[in-house]
């Protein structure tokens, strides 16, 4: 569904949520989530103490026909945005994987805004076979501090690999190249953006087979006072018409340029 076709649709949800309810169910929405994640998320140029990205962007313009004030925080590297998510500072994380653990503090709003296969990345002088978990057996590999893939592949992790958490991706695959890890996990499409930002896209290979493919999602805090059933089903009723027609790919797109031509931090 192009842009034009999907305008009479939005106005149709906005006149309704707007005539449904008078005054906005969460006046204010305070977000966060990955800093190491663009195009979906990353460090606001020029503003440390916010993020960007298509993510923030999509709800952006979901909240705005609610008349809700978005606020997008960053609070530093996905662990402790994890750890802080536990006690209540935020309403909301911009994109997260279902865990069994997550699940017991956070409310998964469907559908996910988003699916992302998970790649096995490797220097180009050193590229093995890679066709399931465990041809990882017996290698090192890198990703970001708490980092999940998804259940089933995490809990395989768990027993079986051997896989380190730095603090930000950049430096799992300066460990990669230096050859302190043999591979890196990571995201296609996040993976892509940001060697290429970073100089290095000529030096690494993503296997051909994902570890995984996992939908990414909104999540609430069990706690927010903004966490309730009706602005959750209005929330949800308008993400599913955006990804329906098509919108996120645009978004993406756009935020990938902007990440790309932005200056570095």
């Amino acid at each position: 569904m192009t842009v034009s076709l999907l305008a009479p649709l939005l106005i149709v949800v906005i006149v309704f949520c707007r005539s449904g309810v008078a005054e906005p169910l969460c006046k204010t929405l305070t977000v966060s989530g990955n800093p190491e994640y663009p195009p979906l998320l990353w460090e606001a140029p020029g503003n440390s103490g916010q993020l960007t990205g298509a993510a923030t962007a999509l709800l952006q313009e979901i909240l705005e026909t609610m008349g809700v004030e978005l606020q997008v925080r960053n609070l530093g590297s996905w662990a402790r945005v994890q750890r802080l998510a536990r006690v209540g500072e935020l309403d909301m994380i911009a994109g997260a994987f279902i865990t069994s653990e997550r699940i017991r503090y956070m409310d998964y709003l469907l559908p996910p805004f988003i699916h992302l296969p998970t790649a096995v990345w490797v220097p180009k002088d050193r590229v093995f076979e890679y066709r399931h978990w465990p041809d990882l057996v017996g290698k090192q590999g890198g990703t970001l501090i708490n980092n999940s893939f998804g259940q089933g592949f995490d809990r395989y992790a768990a027993k079986n690999l051997e896989i380190m958490g730095v603090r930000t991706i950049e430096q799992s695959f300066e460990m990669a190249l230096a050859g302190r890890v043999d591979y890196v996990l990571y995201e296609r499409l996040q993976g892509q953006v940001k060697l290429q930002r970073i100089g290095l896209a000529e030096e690494f290979l993503s296997l051909d087979v994902p570890v995984s493919n996992e939908g990414l999602f909104f999540t609430f805090f069990k706690n927010s006072p903004c966490n309730t059933f009706e602005f959750r089903e209005r929330i949800a009723d308008l993400l599913y018409i955006l990804t329906l027609s098509g919108r996120m790919d645009e978004i993406i797109s756009e935020y990938t340029t902007r990440y790309m031509f932005s200056q570095p931090q």
